[in-house]
């Protein structure tokens, strides 16, 4: 039978295996033990103790643990992934949520892992950070505005 993991790929692009295990969840060969708490958020137990908050829509799912961004894709037997990343060239909120910041303007070329938009849900600030280097065609969205899930917030051209 094949080991079953999850690739947790963060905004700098490093990617972490993680795994379910009967003492909890190993991430990268350290074990970690999640409590989900009544708010919604889970406690994650490890070398340090953080809290965490995740956000699904459609095949996508954010972690959000430290101000940090985590997008998860799952590894296929055959090698193929399911990727969190966009095809389309757009970023969309993952969650509802307001935009406290917009960084950039039609036409800025940005960088790997450049803030593009800020948001904040949940009395967190979670950045959007360009998935790849490239120019921005459009921006959908203003500061102070309140996003859905889903809503195209930045259009990218690779």
């Amino acid at each position: 039978m094949s080991d079953p993991h999850v690739l947790l790929r963060d905004a700098a692009g490093r990617v972490h295996r993680v795994q379910a295990t009967a003492d909890g969840v190993s991430v990268d060969e350290a074990l970690v033990r999640a409590e989900a708490q009544p708010d919604g958020s889970v406690l994650l137990r490890g070398d340090t103790t953080r809290l965490a908050w995740s956000a699904v829509a459609g095949d996508v799912v954010w972690v959000f643990v430290d101000g940090n961004v985590f997008t998860f894709e799952t590894q296929r037997p055959t090698g193929r992934r399911r990727r969190a990343a966009l095809s389309h060239g757009s970023l969309s909120a993952p969650m509802p949520a307001t935009v406290r910041h917009v960084a950039v303007e039609p036409g800025a070329r940005v960088r790997h892992g450049d803030v593009l938009v800020v948001l904040e849900a949940m009395k967190m600030e979670l950045p959007v950070r360009a998935p790849g280097d490239g120019t921005v065609l459009t921006v959908k969205c203003r500061e102070g505005e309140l996003v859905q899930a889903g809503q195209e917030l930045i259009e990218l051209e690779p």
